[in-house]
């Protein structure tokens, strides 16, 4: 038996490679197949299962794909209902995979076809569980993501109490727990760093899973603090029960170098948007105008899909050389489709063609100190609300860039403005979006918060008021 977890870390999510005597099954795969399909050519062995432990909310999962190349059988568990051939498990229902077993455990409370997949090993032991976003390394899954479901989160909470009592808790303390996240993943509030643990460390440690806890008491703390999820979970759950188009012809028409002009026109008369992918500190010194940054080196694919509305939007693309396809491929994790190509040539090429640069002013946290003694200035900290009480420069407003889009009317464009976050990707990311439409007077901070604290600026923990009223 060979167990393997394929961690990405941008989407902080783990898919599973199980391997047992030439079969494999897969869980939870993400959309581009060739991880896969590699390791079981490398085994001499067959894909005899793709397991979905979920409606997935936050990717776009690569079953379709995975399952046409190798004519593995996909298997949800209770309820779920699509519009493609998958088999829906029963409660209990067992899977042969060589010579060990997989079972499904119906755990509702995510969502209500949310499923685990317990392992039962060569001599019959209950071997690990891959939980899925029922639980998590140090936390749980978030209740409040169904589609178009009429259950409260209220409701779900209470589901995912009982099925973490009832089916979870029940096993050995040795089995494994292999969860679809880690930290960093909008599908928990407050996940580990590991990705895989001992059942038994977290009936210990999981706030969700402590002995003495209330039904009640669990869907209060369950629920707190749990921030809107972005614009496209919703989106991406209902294209894993529809299904998508392939990831080859989604690579083809998408991994293709334009010219000069061709993007121009793309960018003027076809609507795309311009997406420059490149570090943040290239990108200040010189953009092509109304171009958004994202960086692919930060967590690109979900600012990506809590940014941009439309899934369906045109996207032209700004990249490092050769770094284009893992790019595209990145945008159809959370189902951005509709990448028409890139520019040949980069940001090099469209200054040699002679057209117009736009840049942003972007200044050290030593500029930001010595402004804030002498004047009186506008700070917009765009980092997420719990960040921001933690700590945060004492006459700072907290604008998440994660709701940029439902705030832009509380800036005015006649102010300035400096902007930072914790490090420096987010605020040129939310300075961009400012600029693309029409705000001219923004300061990126370098460095951002961790620059500001290390220049010595005064900060506080106190939570003044939050808004830009």
């Amino acid at each position: 038996m060979n167990i393997e977890q394929i961690y990405t870390g941008c989407l902080a999510q783990g898919a599973y490679y199980i391997e047992s005597k030439g079969e494999v099954a897969i869980i939870d795969p993400l959309r581009e197949t060739h991880p896969y399909l590699a390791k079981a050519e490398k085994d001499n062995a067959s894909i005899k299962y793709i397991f979905e432990t979920h409606f997935h909310a936050d990717f776009v999962s690569g079953h379709l794909d995975l399952a046409k190349k190798t004519g593995a059988t996909i298997v949800y568990g209770p309820g779920a209902k699509t519009s493609y051939d998958i088999h829906e498990a029963h409660d209990d229902e067992v899977f042969e995979l060589g010579d060990i077993k997989i079972k499904v455990l119906h755990t509702p409370g995510h969502t209500p076809e949310s499923s685990t997949f317990l392992l039962i090993d060569e001599q019959g032991m209950e071997h690990a569980i891959f939980s899925g976003d029922t639980l998590f390394i140090g936390d749980v899954g978030r209740p409040d993501l169904a589609v178009k479901s009429d259950l409260s989160q209220e409701d779900l909470a209470g589901m995912l109490f009982e099925s973490l009592r009832n089916k979870i808790m029940t096993l050995p303390d040795d089995v494994i727990v292999y969860p679809a996240h880690g930290a960093g993943s909008a599908c928990g509030k407050n996940m580990s760093k590991e990705t895989t643990d001992l059942l038994g460390n977290q009936k210990k440690v999981n706030y969700a899973l402590r002995a003495d806890m209330t039904k009640e008491e669990f869907i209060k703390e369950v629920t707190e603090g749990i921030l809107p999820p972005p614009q496209y979970f919703a989106k991406n759950a209902m294209l894993n029960k529809t299904g998508v188009d392939s990831l080859d012809d989604v690579m083809a028409k998408g991994n293709v170098a334009l010219d000069v002009e061709t993007f121009e026109a793309m960018a003027n008369h076809e609507g795309a948007l311009v997406l420059d992918t490149r570090h943040q500190s290239d990108f200040v010194k010189g953009f092509i105008p109304n171009s958004i940054f994202i960086g692919v080196d930060g967590s690109f694919a979900p600012w990506v899909g809590a940014l941009i509305a439309d899934l369906q939007q045109p996207i032209v693309l700004l990249a490092d050389e050769g770094r284009e396809e893992e790019v595209i491929t990145r945008l159809s994790r959370v189902g951005y489709d509709n990448t028409l190509g890139y520019l040949q040539g980069g940001i090099e090429a469209w200054k040699a063609a002679g057209k117009e640069i736009d840049t942003i002013v972007s200044v050290g946290a030593d500029t930001l100190k010595e402004k804030l003694a002498t004047e009186q200035i506008n700070v917009l900290d765009v980092r997420k609300p719990g960040e921001y009480q933690a700590e945060h420069i004492e006459k700072a407003k907290n604008t998440p860039l994660d709701f940029i889009n439902d705030e832009m009317h509380r800036i005015d464009k006649d102010k300035e403005y400096y902007v930072h976050c914790a490090g420096g990707y987010r605020s040129v990311i939310f300075a961009s979006i400012l600029k693309s439409r029409g705000y001219d007077k923004v300061i990126d901070v370098a460095g951002g918060f961790g620059a500001i604290v290390k220049e010595g600026i005064p900060v506080t923990d106190f939570v003044c008021p939050s808004t830009l009223d």
